[in-house]
């Protein structure tokens, strides 16, 4: 089941890793003296930590940039601005990051965001990833499309499967809904992953999507 407004995706296709991550790539371009930037968004347990942590794995020089490190106990979905500022355009400039929004300040939390100078790609991951404010600053977006009832459970199992866990869940939902619905990022996606996928494939290489089969994609650099 998806939600009203979202169409569904396909027809799908089992595709490597390795190529998918070459697709994006070449999708990516090859920026000048910056890292490609994709953002890969869905809704709250789709599977896009698992996505992401796919690609990252792929390409040697990447990293991963979780929006829910960035919103760490300042807002929902109240974050770009410390998106933009702390990590996206220090990446547009070519500079590494190492950044501790407010937060993780105020309440002594370890440790920072971090993306090495020399990324060849940075993913990042998260409900809104792919919001309208932050395009001119993303190459690339893939939406993770799920069944909405598959994805509250997971989320919910997730987050400890206990009666918190689920006030939590109408608590993020109230907020999540309404957004997607304004924002509609799988109209900006160039792939989307099937995060509930019915193909069968390889779960540990394989991803299943929806989107163009390019040629060729660059490949990931091995250094």
């Amino acid at each position: 089941m998806l939600d009203a407004g979202e169409p569904a995706a396909g027809p799908w296709r089992a595709e490597p890793v390795e190529q998918f991550a070459c697709l994006l790539l070449g999708c990516a371009g090859p920026p000048a003296g910056r890292p490609g930037v994709v953002a890969v968004d869905g809704r709250s347990g789709s599977g896009k930590t698992t996505v992401s942590q796919l690609i990252c794995a792929a390409v040697p020089a990447s990293a991963v940039v979780h929006t829910d490190d960035v919103a760490w106990n300042h807002s929902i979905l109240d974050w770009t601005d410390l998106l933009v500022d702390g990590v996206l355009q220090p990446v547009h400039r070519g500079e590494p990051v190492s950044f501790r929004p407010p937060a993780w300040r105020e309440r002594s939390r370890e440790g920072a965001i971090e993306v090495p100078a020399d990324c060849e790609l940075v993913i990042v991951e998260g409900v809104g990833a792919a919001r309208r404010e932050l395009m001119h600053l993303i190459d690339v977006v893939v939406w993770v499309q799920a069944d909405m009832v598959e994805a509250e459970r997971r989320g919910i199992e997730r987050d400890g499967g206990d009666e918190a866990a689920v006030s939590f869940w109408h608590l993020w939902m109230a907020e999540e809904l309404p957004f997607m619905a304004q924002q509609r990022p799988w109209e900006r996606a160039a792939f989307v992953v099937a995060g509930t996928p019915l193909l069968p494939h390889d779960a540990a290489s394989q991803v299943v999507i929806a989107g163009p089969t390019l040629s060729p994609g660059r490949p990931p650099s091995s250094s």
